[in-house]
């Protein structure tokens, strides 16, 4: 018969769930107000191997892998995996519509500055968005 599906069951349901949850994962999480602050890149991995790479940067994290310790935390509640490719500092000015994303992490290394800004961009069409290899 056409047109009638069979219901998810076991291992086929579980990597439904996770690419829905991997779905619903946003792009961009950073801090919205004028500051310079850590970020990283995070790979989330669905059950079935989908992926997606998100950015995220929080002002009251102090160091990169406290962010990842948090973000992972959060991802692993919907049955998704985290990898971090790296990370570095965003400087946002809000006011300005701008934000510089530069530096490394000690920890993770580099990240790839240039897809961070096109990740960033998905967010801040409107923004003017510079990337420097330079800086800690």
């Amino acid at each position: 018969m056409t047109g009638v599906r069979k219901p998810l069951t076991g291992l086929r349901l579980l990597s439904s769930m996770t690419e829905e949850a991997l779905a619903a994962v946003s792009l961009v999480n950073i801090t919205d107000q004028r500051s310079i602050f850590k970020y990283i890149q995070i790979v989330v991995i669905a059950e079935g191997m989908a992926s997606k790479t998100v950015i995220r940067g929080f002002a009251d994290c102090t160091y990169h892998a406290d962010i990842f310790d948090r973000e992972e935390a959060l991802l692993a509640k919907s049955g998704l995996k985290a990898d971090c490719p790296g990370g570095g500092r965003i400087e946002h000015d809000p006011e300005k519509k701008y934000l510089k994303v530069y530096g490394y992490s000690q920890g993770f290394g580099k990240a790839d500055h240039a897809q961070s800004k096109q990740i960033l961009q998905t967010k801040y069409p409107d923004y003017t968005i510079e990337v420097s290899d330079d800086g800690y």
